[in-house]
Formats: C-alpha cells, sequence, structure tokens
C-alpha cells in the first residue's frame, strides 16, 4: 500500500508539471465516498476537460451471519484512481471514465460455537476449527460516472462543492475459504468446504458492479 501511496504523490506532481499554468487550473478536494475517505487532484486541461487522480481508503469491522455461521468480519478499502472528466457546459457538470488499482478486500474469521453446518454436513467446532475467510476483486477496474466540481469553472481561488454518482466495474470477487479443525483434511470435510466456498461466491456475484456514492468539498488554486 505505501508504494502506491507514493506513486500516487508522484503522479499528481507530473500531472501538474505537465498540465497548463492558468489561474484556477487545479484543485484538492477532499470526500467521503462509498470507497471510503479520499483526497484527489482535479487538473483543467482546458475549460471543458479536466482529469484527476485520487486515493480512497477507509477500514470497518463488524459481525455478519452466513448460513448460521457467526464471523468477525474485516473491510479494507483502498483503491486508487485516473479519471478523466468531460465538462460539457463548461461548468460544474461531468461526465467521467477511467480506471482504479482495487486493493478492496473482505476477511472473515467464524466465531467459535456447538455446530457448524457446512455444505452437506454438521460438524462440531473441534472438527472445522476456525474457518477463515478471504474475498478479493480484481487489481484493475474501471469507471464510468457522473459528477460536480463548482470550482471547475472558477478563474479565482476558493472552496466549492464537489459529488460523483457512478460504479465501478471490479468483476465477480473471488472467494476463498479454509480451516484448520481435526478433519481439515479429511476429503469428504474438503468437498463440504468447497460447497460452502460456492455458495459464498454465489452470494457475492452481484457485487462485480459496486456503486459509488461520493460528497465533498475542493478549494481551487
Amino acid at each position: 500500500m505505501k508504494n502506491f501511496v507514493t506513486l500516487f504523490i508522484s503522479l499528481g506532481i507530473l500531472l501538474l508539471a505537465a498540465s497548463p499554468s492558468f489561474a484556477g487550473s487545479t484543485s484538492v478536494g477532499l470526500k467521503t465516498s462509498t470507497l471510503g475517505g479520499g483526497i484527489e487532484i482535479e487538473q483543467n486541461f482546458n475549460d471543458t476537460f479536466g482529469g484527476r487522480l485520487g486515493l480512497n481508503a477507509f477500514t470497518y469491522n463488524y459481525d455478519g451471519t452466513k448460513d448460521d455461521i457467526a464471523y468477525d468480519l474485516d473491510l479494507d478499502l483502498f483503491s486508487v484512481a485516473a479519471l478523466l472528466d468531460w465538462h460539457p457546459f463548461s461548468g460544474s457538470f461531468r461526465v467521467t471514465a477511467g480506471g482504479l488499482y482495487n486493493d478492496n478486500q473482505l476477511n472473515a474469521i467464524s466465531k467459535p460455537a456447538g455446530t457448524y453446518t457446512i455444505g452437506d454436513a454438521t460438524y462440531t467446532a473441534a472438527q472445522v476449527g476456525t474457518l477463515n475467510g478471504t474475498i478479493d476483486f480484481e487489481d484493475i477496474a474501471a469507471y464510468t460516472g457522473i459528477g460536480w466540481n463548482t470550482t471547475f469553472d472558477n478563474e479565482e481561488a476558493g472552496w466549492g462543492f464537489i459529488a460523483d454518482l457512478g460504479v465501478v466495474f471490479q468483476g465477480t470477487p473471488q472467494t476463498t475459504l479454509t480451516a484448520d479443525g481435526t478433519l481439515s483434511g479429511d476429503p469428504t470435510f474438503q468437498s463440504n468446504l468447497a460447497k460452502e466456498q460456492q455458495n459464498l461466491q454465489d452470494d457475492l456475484d452481484e457485487f462485480k458492479f459496486y456503486p459509488v456514492i461520493a460528497v465533498g468539498v475542493a478549494y481551487r488554486f
């Protein structure tokens, strides 16, 4: 993750250095979104087009249940975005397309219980041990959406409002489920564990399209 933070800063410097140097050409925004808390640099190329680099991150721990199995869930959001904005009316409204480095991940650890139903069979807590689940997404994801930056057409420094509505096309999440109990090496148990993993995979198929809703503030230099 540190490498991508360094990359984000480096690309931001290059974007600023390569862009036209006219008043009001650069803004920095802070926002909150379904991708986490974020910071972004926007650069005007002319009165119609602009480019953005953004970094988003968030960590959230919560409890959840799947197939009557209780889990401790750890959601880690981290993404770096490179976006091109088209302002068709040379104002705040924009149409956006681009891509993200997508390091979002969900980890799940089962809570000890009397019995587990795994696949087609019921096992004791000792037989199963701890269930560890990992849900990963495609590293590179496409993005498209619409938004607003009320500072875009400002020729003087000042604050403004930013917002985005869009979709990340991140592909079908990939699920891995493992166990470390006394039956962890048993072929029948592994077969049932594979069925449980597939059930979880099927439930996550709809998340190949991830909605993005973002609001924040920007300062135009």
